[in-house]
């Protein structure tokens, strides 16, 4: 029986979700707030985190920087509205497994957390049938894959969250002369400042407080193979002074050892953020920026990806009907023009969750338009015109239009209720519907 902690500070809701996870057979405690659940965190042993990111003192991020923090490694899931996935992503992040967007789906909920409580699994069968696409842009990405691979160059993989950066990182050390060595990769977004560098070059027994045995590194274990650092700017700039001597001088020392170890590694990293910027700003040293930077991969997102969305739809189309024991074989036309008129912000990894839930939605052969979120459909539908996306009023009007009907769908229309979620008086309300035409 997997213990879940909802941090949710609507009654009603957590109820109806505290219920429906008791029925399934999980043991549930809720709380209402970060300092609440901080509390908890710090007493209790918790097997999953079901996290709202709206709460009266904070938001989940709160949480998921305390998680990290606190160097656990519990999984979390966030739960949002639509409107706020681009923030979704960002918890992905932080270490978050997964999001699931309101209102939620019971069938959706359960499959969120099984796969968050499975969740190497789950990556590694999207990963073993992955494809590359056949775009221009897909091209020549490729094209600097097959060239800089042979290599022992050091390479940084940039690109926004959910563009594949991992996959991509494995395709350079399998198509290697180190493929038959050890790849590992560390998420370095999800590891405390404390134990980020026993976490990479181990330590001795005694070394700190909880250090009850020696522990083998990342750099030792991948020896002769390849470390992936994912999201390498969130290391302390004491942890990068660390990994610069370890990659010029090939050498590591455990804390707590006065023993240096020889290592032969090929470091692959990976970044939202622009390095060069952090650079500037004095979070990230410039001898170890250039000292990565041998050769730089820019992972497009999928909105530029072409015809490369419908290939990936397919596949993930595939993966999941083997995945929940369905027969999905088609699109209907309105199905498939909003998934290809959608900007994915979450690019590859929004795109197989909302894949996955249409497929988990769709009883029979053809995915109608019913399985995708409202939201989702309201997106499209009031999508800034791209002549001119720098337009901010526009960008303003389209994002306050869109959260508007999504609030009016989920109080189905009460709009008393919908002025109140909004903060605005039900005279605002009126002149704003009128105004974007919402009937």
């Amino acid at each position: 029986m997997a213990s879940v902690l909802i941090i949710e500070d609507d009654s009603t809701f957590a109820q109806i979700i505290e219920g429906f996870l008791i029925k399934n057979n999980f043991e549930v405690t809720t709380v209402s707030n970060v300092a609440k659940a901080l509390k908890l965190i710090a007493n209790e042993d918790f097997q999953l985190l079901l996290i709202d990111y709206r709460l009266p003192d904070g938001t989940g991020i709160d949480v998921l920087n305390h998680r990290r923090e606190t160097g656990l490694s519990v999984p979390a899931i966030i739960m949002t509205s639509f409107n706020d996935v681009r923030t979704a992503v960002k918890a992905i992040h932080l270490g978050a497994s997964d999001y699931i967007t309101k209102p939620i789906n019971p069938d959706e909920l359960l499959m969120v957390i099984s796969n968050a409580l499975k969740k190497k699994e789950t990556q590694k069968n999207t990963e073993n049938n992955f494809i590359r696409g056949k775009s221009d842009v897909a091209n020549r990405l490729y094209q600097h894959i097959d060239l800089v691979a042979e290599t022992d160059m050091s390479v940084v993989i940039q690109g926004e969250s959910g563009t594949g950066k991992e996959f991509a990182a494995r395709t350079l050390h399998q198509q290697s002369k180190r493929k038959n060595k050890p790849f590992i990769a560390i998420d370095c977004g999800a590891l405390s400042k404390d134990l980020a560098a026993s976490e990479l070059f181990g330590h001795v027994k005694g070394a700190f407080t909880g250090a009850v045995t020696d522990k083998k590194g990342s750099f030792e274990a991948a020896n002769g193979g390849t470390i992936f650092l994912d999201e390498i700017g969130n290391l302390s700039y004491e942890v990068q002074v660390k990994l610069l001597r370890a990659l010029q001088e090939r050498v590591i020392q455990p804390l707590g050892s006065n023993k240096q170890i020889p290592v032969d590694v090929r470091i692959i990293t990976a970044t939202n953020d622009d390095l060069a910027n952090s650079m500037k700003n004095g979070e990230f040293r410039e001898d170890l920026y250039h000292r990565i930077n041998e050769f730089k991969i820019q992972l497009p997102p999928l909105r530029e990806r072409g015809s490369d969305l419908e290939l990936f739809i397919e596949l993930f189309i595939k993966i999941s009907n083997e995945e929940l024991n369905r027969n999905v074989k088609e699109l209907d036309k309105e199905t498939r023009s909003l998934l290809l008129k959608y900007d994915w912000p979450g690019n590859l990894r929004e795109l197989r969750n909302v894949i996955k839930r249409m497929v988990l939605l769709t009883a029979g052969s053809v995915a109608t338009a019913d399985s995708l979120p409202d939201e989702m459909k309201i997106a499209v539908a009031n999508e800034v015109p791209l002549d001119n996306p720098s337009d901010l009023k526009a960008v303003n009007e389209s994002n306050e239009k869109a959260l508007i009907a999504e609030t009016l769908t989920k109080v189905k229309y009460n709009k008393s209720k919908a002025a109140k979620l909004l903060n605005i008086d039900r005279k605002t309300l009126y002149a704003k519907m009128e105004r974007y035409g919402i009937d």
